[in-house]
């Protein structure tokens, strides 16, 4: 006998979210065998000694709940990191907290500052958490394009500052862009917020991944810029272990207190083997300073794969992920078009449109995620120069 389940209605805090786009073509690439170059993450392995020093961790007794603002070691181990890359430091007792992947600090950072009514800027095409993260702590996503170029637009981020604006949403290395803000870039956002209580969070988990000889424009290297900002990194996309889902937040005291008050409720803590084995990893710089050659060889190798096919490739100065304009090609809205490439071509990639609240409605461009084996990115190739 089955039990009569009341009927109750939900008003959704989200009625016109979906499933992601990442989730549907992925799961149109499993029905089609096609090869997968939508989601974002390597198909290659991590390095042996990585999981070998997790396994060490765990087999020393490292299993229990770590501090909520993350082991000890990590953050002097990232201390170190920024003292390196970037000449500045971080106060790992009051300025850094261990986070469950990058996501999970934009979202705490969101939750830890944004109220009913504030309007929070982001810059389209962006990573599709922003948005509902705002919404769903009462506050309205105000939406800027980046230029034609998907280079910074600092005149379009400023009209669309008002009296309301709490908060500025910044990505560099650009997702899905691949474009990269620069220390003019940095410069022209600390004029537009001088003067204002406009807080700042800057998305820089594709920080290693900067090419061509150029250097991370980093906020932490901004100190008007650092003082109202909360800073978002990922082992993960750096260590090839998304699945791991371990980031950490740098940001000043009092912004980091009112993080750390949502932390303990939302994730409280982080997995603590993971935490002991990247402690002892990241000791050594080269387990991240050769993170960049390595995708940088990706990213030739498969842009110069795509140049002998109809998609034209844009320019490509940071991130894992490659744009290419199908225009030559189909009519079709890009969603029309990456579900008939999976189906009738093998290849997956995600249609650029899902990165906007107002897409423009004549682009035809499609991500392409190039962190793969270079088997992988050379069928890929044969099968898009085949279209």
């Amino acid at each position: 006998m089955s039990l009569s389940v009341p009927r109750v209605p939900i008003a959704s805090k989200l009625p016109h979210v979906g499933t992601t786009i990442f989730t549907v073509m992925s799961q149109l690439a499993r029905e089609h065998g096609a090869i997968n170059l939508g989601q974002g993450f390597p198909d290659f392995p991590m390095d042996e000694r990585l999981g070998d020093l997790v396994h060490e961790a765990m087999r020393a007794g490292h299993n229990q709940y770590a501090p909520a603002a993350g082991i000890p070691e990590l953050r002097e181990a990232i201390h170190a990191k920024i003292q390196r890359v970037h000449a500045v430091n971080a106060d790992p007792e009051s300025e850094m907290t261990i986070t469950a992947g990058g996501t999970q600090a934009i979202f705490t950072a969101i939750a830890a500052v944004v109220r009913p009514g504030d309007e929070v800027i982001i810059v389209d095409p962006a990573y599709d958490c922003y948005a509902p993260a705002v919404e769903l702590f009462g506050g309205r996503p105000v939406h800027v394009r980046l230029g034609l170029d998907m280079q910074f637009n600092a005149s379009g981020v400023a009209a669309a500052v008002s009296p309301r604006t709490r908060l500025l949403i910044i990505n560099t290395p650009h997702n899905p862009a691949g474009t990269i803000l620069r220390d003019a870039d940095m410069r022209a956002i600390a004029s537009l917020l001088r003067g204002t209580e406009i807080l700042l969070l800057s998305d820089e988990v594709y920080e290693h991944m900067v090419y061509d000889g150029e250097q991370h424009a980093s906020v932490l290297r901004h100190p008007d810029l650092r003082e109202r900002a909360f800073v978002v990194f990922s082992f993960g996309k750096v260590f090839h272990v998304t699945g791991w889902k371990v980031g950490y937040v740098i940001a000043p005291p009092m912004l980091m207190q009112e993080f750390r008050k949502v932390h303990q409720f939302n994730v409280f803590d982080v997995n603590t083997p993971v935490q002991h084995a990247l402690a002892t990893y990241m000791a050594e710089p080269e387990t991240y300073e050769g993170v960049a050659g390595l995708f940088e060889e990706k990213r030739d190798r498969f842009v110069i794969g795509l140049r002998a096919s109809r998609f034209e490739p844009l320019a490509c100065e940071g991130s894992y992920f490659q744009l290419a304009d199908y225009s030559r090609i189909s009519d079709e809205t890009d969603l029309e078009f990456a579900k008939r490439l999976t189906r009738e071509h093998g290849v997956t990639a995600i249609p650029l449109s899902a990165f906007y609240k107002d897409p423009p409605p004549d682009q035809r461009i499609l991500r392409f995620c190039f962190a793969k084996e270079g088997e992988t990115l050379d069928n890929a190739i044969e099968r898009l120069c085949e279209i």
